[in-house]
């Protein structure tokens, strides 16, 4: 135990250096959501046709996490003052103090170039500089133009997340594909569904840092309407894997009837304009949400990592 005392005391007093503990910029790089950025990735690397070594197929994976966390780090460092203005974020490293926004650039930056460098040297630069593009996507697009002067931040700026799979597309392939798109299409026309259930919960805090979200500017009422198309929209990508002959009848028969029950829930949104059981409804769809994707790319990831058989298709 006095060991692991000391390590942590170390590390501490490393990080001190820095300008925050470890922990702080780990936070920088958004853990969650790296962690879906790095899963599918990997569906897409390992539904890509052709073969990679498996030090390279880590390499790339790794590298697209490291990308991943520098867009997360430049997001926080750009978006301090809104950050700063929101309870949902307020604890964030840098609106918190725990870490000055200058080093958030620092790491963030030499993460970027870093993981984009590796992965054109190791890989392939097809995929490193779809990489870059990704990163300065997110940075640039999403985060210093859309987020603070438009509604539809979400739906153009939503596609820095859907890319992983075709970058991990690229890392065997050099090139995009028909599949590698309608893995994109999928998470990019899930995420304002997903999003916009969140903003309707907090619509306060993003009124409140002057964020245009679409409940801020078009209304609760406009928004709902939107999820519900979106989703019905996701729902009909979903299936696209299995109609288009690279996916089996099993991931067929789960994305029609969890591509159901994702309308059901946006319905529920729809029906439900106020009070608790409003927010009920957006709390449960976000929920979902989360769930309704994972499952989807994991039964592609299972099907092409076991080499199941795609049988008969539409």
């Amino acid at each position: 135990m006095a060991f692991l005392s000391d390590s942590a005391d170390d590390s501490r007093l490393i990080a001190s250096g820095l300008g925050g503990d470890v922990r702080d910029y780990v936070d920088l790089l958004k853990p969650r959501v790296m962690s879906l950025v790095v899963f599918t990735a990997l569906v897409g690397l390992v539904m890509a046709p052709g073969d990679i070594h498996p030090v390279l197929a880590a390499v790339a994976i790794l590298c697209i996490a490291v990308g991943a966390g520098a867009s997360g780090a430049l997001n926080m460092w750009f978006d301090a003052d809104i950050d700063a203005r929101m309870g949902r974020t307020a604890a964030r490293p840098i609106p918190s103090g725990r870490v000055p926004r200058d080093h958030a650039l620092a790491f963030g930056t030499v993460l970027a170039i870093g993981s984009v460098s590796v992965l054109g040297i190791a890989v392939n630069w097809a995929s490193a500089a779809f990489l870059a593009f990704t990163i300065l996507f997110y940075v640039i697009v999403y985060t210093m133009l859309l987020k603070r002067w438009t509604p539809q931040n979400i739906v153009i700026g939503g596609a820095a997340g859907a890319f992983p799979p075709m970058i991990g597309w690229m890392a065997v392939t050099g090139s995009v594909s028909i599949e590698s798109f309608v893995l994109f299409l999928i998470i990019f026309l899930w995420t304002p569904p997903h999003f916009w259930a969140l903003a309707l919960l907090k619509s306060d805090d993003y009124a409140r840092a002057g964020v245009p979200m679409l409940p801020i500017v078009k209304g609760a009422a406009a928004t709902r309407t939107q999820i519900v198309a979106y989703s019905a929209l996701t729902a009909l990508a979903g299936v696209l894997p299995f109609v288009l002959g690279f996916a089996g009848i099993g991931y067929g028969a789960i994305a029609i009837v969890t591509g159901l029950g994702f309308v059901a829930m946006a319905m529920r949104v729809y029906r439900d304009p106020g009070g608790d059981a409003a927010r009920r409804a957006c709390r449960n769809l976000f929920g979902y949400s989360i769930l309704y994707l994972l499952l989807l790319y994991a039964v592609l990831l299972a099907e092409h990592g076991l080499n199941v058989p795609m049988g008969v298709h539409l």
